[in-house]
């Protein structure tokens, strides 16, 4: 499984940003496919996740705020993230999970500035 990451920048607070992450490769041995995020200085937090019958999952405090949206291609999930603050400035990472393997996407910095 690969996982092609994009989106991210730097947003202004309350505004908004989508992260969109496509896989590729053995689709259907992939069971969940979310976000984790790591903020300077800490380690990597969870963010949200989907599985494959399209229940989601979201931490705390991103609850009410982030959605996961399934794309028109089943390969592809966004994160849509809206009133973003500046404890949500972070790097985050895109991954899939299959039975016996977590796969990760690179990397895409989300700046929020207050």
């Amino acid at each position: 499984v690969q996982l092609q990451a994009s989106g991210g920048g730097l947003v202004q607070a309350g505004g908004s940003l989508r992260l969109s992450c496509a896989a590729s490769g053995d689709m259907l041995s992939i069971n969940t496919m979310g976000w984790y995020r790591q903020a300077p200085g800490k380690q990597r937090e969870f963010v949200a996740l989907i599985t494959r019958n399209g229940t989601t999952t979201y931490a705390d405090p991103v609850k009410g705020r982030f959605t996961i949206i399934r794309g028109n291609a089943k390969n592809t999930k966004y994160l849509q993230m809206n009133d973003l603050k500046p404890d949500d400035t972070a790097v985050y990472y895109c991954n899939a999970m299959t039975t016996f393997n977590i796969y990760w996407g690179q990397g895409t910095q989300v700046t929020v500035s207050s």
